[in-house]
């Protein structure tokens, strides 16, 4: 066993900037809160940022590349990720510490490490007399396995694989977004005509609340919360088409899901009252701004009576059976994408003790193989891939082409057999092209 202090370069929380919230920019340096640290993945939302003279007051928590980011405090304490390349420059709060991995340690097999210990950290957490917090001293005196650095890079690369084709699919739906949002706002903007109607929100569902899922046993059904997806378990609360607004917390997180599934106690669901309507509801209800509406003091709460007397457009059933129609494809793949990350993420988390302990020879793992059977039913790995540009928002058509009128994207990059081992020339390739929601706006993998 190895202390982890031996092998970081630097171990240490963020701090709070001068003036606190108020210090806090549209745009700038960006800091990195709690909020933004997620088990394994890093989230933008709610980013906050600097102008240069209050970054440069905190250039001593100045976030670096391949820096593990650990939350160190509250309910989210223990949750750890990389930052992105792309948030760098940066700099963290008080309640978040940098883990700087030396050049004895991987530093996603040092993310692995403290992810493999996340128990322990809970436990640590626990431990003193107020509040959730683990201390430096806590952090540095936590003991990992240490082998080779040529096994930590191997373990590294299964790991890293995996995340690649989850950033893929995310990069994916994000596109997803773009086009239904585009379409949402030509439908509400340019073809509202006499048959629509100003209504309220329980016109086109009804709000249930969530339940406690604590003493449901493991299963295959997604429970939701605030954050988004939690864990799986062994019924579900309702399914089928529902748009998922949080009741505590993260208020503005609204969710669209259309599958057999469950909702903590702090998530409303809804039943579509009308054929068309959830989809309609969601691309509304995402825009607005509930933390305005907020009914709770110390904690943000919405209630069911401010919902449902919110005012909103009610196109006529025909306008929304066909604005469903539309959007149809493009939710069918986001859905897809979501299920296939879940999947991801259940081998991930199934591999990470066998390859932390050496249960797996990690030099013997077939990834090919592997993910081919963990995501059996989603899409064969070895498949050559064909990414196509099948929309374009701007354009006047009213469907959406067929697939042999789809003009094909030649790219060499995108003719690489679908291994996890073929995902970062992919990426590389989406990175450097100019896709966006105002000229072919999606990308679609077969």
């Amino acid at each position: 066993m190895t202390r982890l202090g031996d092998v970081c370069e630097k171990i240490g929380s963020g701090a709070t900037p001068r003036g606190g919230k108020e210090a806090y920019k549209d745009a700038g340096i960006p800091i990195i809160r709690s909020q933004n640290i997620h088990d394994w993945v890093f989230q933008p939302d709610g980013l906050a940022f600097l102008d240069d003279e209050q970054a440069e007051s905190l250039s001593n928590v100045e976030v670096r590349s391949n820096d593990v980011l650990l939350n160190i405090t509250g309910d989210s304490v223990a949750r750890a990720c990389i930052v992105p390349s792309e948030r760098i420059p940066a700099r963290v709060n008080q309640h978040v510490a940098i883990v700087r991995a030396g050049k004895e340690i991987n530093p996603t097999y040092l993310l692995a490490s403290l992810q493999s210990k996340k128990t322990t950290l809970l436990s640590l957490a626990s431990s003193g007399a107020t509040r959730n917090a683990l201390t430096k001293r806590m952090i540095e005196n936590l003991d990992i396995d240490l082998p080779s650095r040529e096994i930590q890079d191997s373990i590294a690369q299964v790991l890293d694989s995996i995340q690649y084709k989850r950033t893929l699919n995310n990069r994916l739906n994000d596109y997803l977004s773009q086009i239904c949002d585009a379409e949402f706002t030509d439908f509400v903007s340019n073809q509202r005509d006499a048959s629509w109607h100003d209504g309220t929100l329980n016109e086109l569902v009804e709000i249930r609340y969530g339940k406690d899922h604590k003493k449901l046993a493991e299963g295959p059904y997604p429970v939701y919360g605030s954050g988004g997806f939690m864990r799986s378990v062994e019924k579900p609360l309702s399914s089928g088409e529902s748009v998922l607004i949080p009741r505590k917390g993260s208020l503005n997180n609204v969710m669209y899901v259309d599958e057999k599934f469950w909702t903590v106690d702090t998530m409303f669901f809804t039943i579509p009252l009308k054929p068309g309507a959830a989809k309609y509801v969601y691309q509304y209800t995402k825009r607005l701004d509930f933390g305005t509406m907020n009914s709770g003091s110390a904690v943000p709460s919405m209630t069911t009576k401010i919902l449902n007397s919110l005012v909103i457009p009610i196109p006529s059933d025909s306008a929304l059976v066909s604005f469903n129609k539309k959007l149809q494809p493009f939710f069918d793949l986001f859905g897809k994408n979501e299920e296939e990350n879940r999947r991801l993420v259940s081998l991930r988390d199934i591999l990470l003790p066998k390859l932390m302990s050496g249960e797996i020879d990690v030099s013997k793992v077939d990834l090919t193989q592997l993910t081919n059977n963990h995501l059996a039913g989603r899409m064969h790995w070895s498949n050559v891939i064909r990414v196509r540009a099948i929309h374009a928002v701007h354009s006047q058509q009213s469907q959406i082409p067929a697939y042999e009128s789809v003009p094909k994207v030649s790219h060499s990059p995108c003719r690489t057999a679908l291994t996890l081992g073929g995902i970062a020339p992919l990426l590389s390739w989406l990175a450097v092209s100019q896709f966006t929601a105002q000229s072919f706006a999606m990308l679609v993998v077969f």
